[in-house]
C-alpha cells in the first residue's frame, strides 16, 4: 500500500475554485481501481491550507493516477497553478 499526505497552501481568493476542483478530483480518483482512499481536508483554523490523504494499491496504481486525465485537468492544470506552497510526505503504515 502506498500512502501520501500532501499539504498545499492557497490564496484566499482561490478558495472556492480550489475546493470545487478538489471535489471533482476526489470523486474521479476514488473511481480508479487502484485507489483505496483520496480524502481532501481543509485545516481547521486555516481555510487556505489543504491536506490530501491518498492511498494506492501499489506504485503502478499511483502512476496510473498521475497519468489520468482527471489528475492532469484538475491537479496539474488546475490547483497546481494556484498553489503557493506544497509538500508531500510518503507514509509507511505501522500495522
Amino acid at each position: 500500500m502506498i500512502s501520501l499526505a500532501v499539504k498545499m497552501k492557497f490564496s484566499p481568493e482561490d478558495r472556492s475554485e480550489v475546493a470545487e476542483s478538489l471535489r471533482e478530483l476526489a470523486t474521479a480518483s476514488r473511481q480508479e481501481p487502484g485507489c483505496a482512499n483520496y480524502i481532501p481536508h481543509r485545516a481547521e483554523g486555516d481555510p487556505d491550507t489543504i491536506f490530501i490523504y491518498e492511498q494506492y494499491r501499489d506504485e503502478k496504481a499511483l502512476a496510473e493516477h498521475r497519468a489520468s486525465e482527471h489528475f492532469k485537468n484538475h491537479a496539474v492544470r488546475g490547483i497546481y497553478q494556484k498553489m503557493r506552497e506544497r509538500s508531500v510526505e510518503n507514509l509507511i503504515a505501522l500495522v
